[in-house]
């Protein structure tokens, strides 16, 4: 899958020290994009936009 459109952001809850975050893009048609900030060229895991409203909602609810 080409990336190179892919607008990647980290969690507003991500501090600012380099720390284990992950980044998202979701301006992807069909698909969301996750990937490790700290390796921003390595590989990127890709969810269906249902799957990933899913894991979404249950997450915040912790």
């Amino acid at each position: 899958m080409d990336l190179t459109s892919a607008r990647w952001r980290k969690s507003t809850k991500s501090g600012g020290n380099g720390g284990n975050c992950v980044e998202v893009a979701d301006n992807l048609s069909g698909v969301v994009g996750v990937r490790d900030s700290k390796d921003p060229t390595g590989p990127a895991l890709m969810f269906g936009p249902v799957p990933w409203k899913a894991f979404v909602a249950h997450a915040k609810k912790y």
